[in-house]
């Protein structure tokens, strides 16, 4: 279960900073930033679950990692962030490290 709160807390830690962009614009200020803390917060609390049964330094490499490319796909796909062969290959990296950890695990 604790693999499946630490998967969770990955996908949530996308929302965060996908609220703070939100909350550039005037007219979506203040749900963006609701949506931040509370993002915050769920991914957080998973992130404690998780951390009962997976080592600190794993478990907090892959939210990060989750989060990281999570984040980076949102912001080409939606915010129309730079996309370049380079920028994919870091993110295939930080993805195959995740996954090196959870199989090292």
């Amino acid at each position: 279960m604790a693999w499946f709160y630490l998967l969770l807390a990955g996908v949530f830690e996308i929302g965060w900073p996908v609220g703070l962009k939100m909350a550039q614009d005037a007219e979506t200020r203040v749900l963006g930033i609701t949506l931040a803390v509370g993002f915050m917060a769920l991914s957080g609390f998973l992130l404690w679950l998780a951390q009962k049964e997976i080592p600190i330094g794993t478990s907090y490499a892959i939210w990060t990692g989750i989060g990281a490319a999570g984040t980076f796909m949102v912001g080409v796909l939606y915010y129309g962030d730079p996309s370049s062969l380079g920028r994919y290959l870091g993110v295939a990296l930080i993805i195959a490290g995740v996954a090196t950890l959870k199989l090292a695990h």
